[in-house]
């Protein structure tokens, strides 16, 4: 082995963790970033075909309580018709030579009781507008989250690549320093190839870099609305998480109240309800009014004018007894069914609250731990530099302490925007995540 720790392994196992979502050059900042990600979010614009949709139902089921109006007219053509007629005598009237007939009617009816079905049947599509108005604010928190993980990965990708950068020229320069001490015939011949692979090791590493920032510019660009060969460069001064939350219970509070799906469901659940008392409504029986009009013309025969009516019928069909109940037990099942989501809903709710919360004090603990080990091999590197200056030290264990150093800076770098990401993602489980906020 050339030296212990393969610098291409340390970028191979972190690059893999920037979870990369996604030239023209742009500057964002993450405010920006948000703003765009809602206003082009195919998932939003899913959202508002959903409410589209809701509305009109709440419309169709509100216009159930309109009348029902219709008008119809027939003509008919008889072939070799004979009508025969009576006086009151009961004597027949010569018959009637009528071929064809003609006839209109408009009918307009009105329910005044349909066992209530009419009334549940608003409530239950009202419930449900509501609910998937509530799932479309609960979509924007997760546009707006998703959005974050996004930008903050692309730093990550941007400060990932420049540090090896900054690396690589350093250990070209080192490269230029040994070559000429191994031509004056100061450095042994091997020393100086163990130093060029390590930069082999940096420049391949970098390509890495470059090409995950490259994959994470375009998934942005495709998120954002933007053209792919848009560069996007980013304001982060944002990405820093704070150092004092809320507890746990509070967190647990917030999100019984605020969050999105939470209140959804609760309108499901009154949809539900009304859906029982809707499929009641067929045990009762239906009353309505009705008016007509009528006109006929049999030619030679008979011509029948302003023939107006004005009822009011029952309904009742005595089938419903035994069948209304399938429905009922139905309406109930669905009932229970929404019951039982919200019962799972609330313990997705506990355990990822708990997970972003162990989360995100992790990356505090191990924040504090990686800048004790910038520090600590900032100075092994120093030390081992002096060490190797003086012939006590190899040059494997030179280029051992350097890229401990690299890696330290870089776990540094990364576990910052993971703190971050970890409270907006904490913020977002507790339903406060919101765009204005940034």
């Amino acid at each position: 082995m050339l030296y212990k720790k393969s610098y291409v392994a340390i970028i191979l196992f972190l690059l893999p963790a920037l979870n990369l979502y996604a030239q023209e050059t742009k500057t964002f900042t993450l405010k920006d970033v948000i703003d765009l990600g809602i206003k082009n979010s195919k998932q939003l614009m899913l959202s508002k075909a959903r409410i589209d949709e809701a509305v009109a139902a709440t419309k169709e089921a509100t216009q159930q309580r309109l009348p029902d109006a219709s008008i119809s007219t027939n003509y008919l053509q008889f072939s070799n018709a004979k009508v025969k007629s009576y006086g009151k005598d009961t004597t027949a009237i010569a018959p009637l030579g009528v071929n064809s007939a003609l006839y209109g009617t408009a009918n307009v009816s009105y329910p005044l009781f349909s066992g209530f079905k009419i009334k549940y049947g608003i409530q239950s599509a009202e419930y449900l507008e509501r609910a998937t108005m509530l799932d479309a604010d609960n979509d924007k928190q997760e546009v707006v989250l998703n959005t974050i993980a996004a930008y903050v990965n692309l730093y990550k990708a941007n400060i990932t690549a420049r540090l090896v950068e900054e690396n690589l020229v350093q250990s070209r320069q080192r490269d230029t320093d040994f070559a000429n001490l191994e031509k004056n015939g100061m450095l042994a011949r091997n020393d100086l190839l163990k130093a060029q692979v390590q930069t082999s090791q940096f420049e391949l590493g970098l390509i890495d870099a470059q090409n995950a920032i490259q994959l994470a510019q375009v998934n942005m660009n495709l998120m954002l609305g933007l053209p792919e060969s848009t560069k996007l460069v980013l304001d982060s001064a944002s990405l820093k998480a704070p150092t004092e939350i809320k507890t746990l219970e509070e967190y647990e509070t917030f999100a019984e109240q605020n969050r999105y799906d939470v209140k959804a469901l609760d309108e499901r659940k009154k949809a539900a309800d009304a859906g029982i008392h809707a499929a009641k409504g067929d045990y009762y029986p239906s009353l309505g009014i009705s008016a007509g009009y009528i006109a006929a013309d049999l030619p030679k025969f008979i011509t029948i004018t302003n023939a107006f009516n004005l009822g009011v019928g029952i309904k009742y069909s005595i089938s419903s007894i035994w069948k209304t109940g399938a429905k009922v037990d139905q309406a109930k099942a669905r009932a229970q069914q929404v019951q039982v989501s919200e019962d799972m809903l609330f313990d997705d709710i506990h355990l990822s609250i708990n997970q972003a919360y162990e989360d995100y004090f992790s990356s505090i603990k191990k924040i504090d731990v990686l800048n004790k080990e910038v520090e600590q091999t900032a100075e092994n590197y120093r030390i081992s530099k002096n060490k190797y200056n003086n012939s006590l030290l190899t040059l494997t264990d030179l280029l051992d302490a350097d890229v401990d150093q690299l890696r330290s800076k870089l776990n540094l770098t990364l576990a910052k925007a993971d703190a971050y990401m970890s409270y907006q993602t904490l913020q977002q489980k507790a339903g406060l995540l919101n765009e204005q906020q940034f």
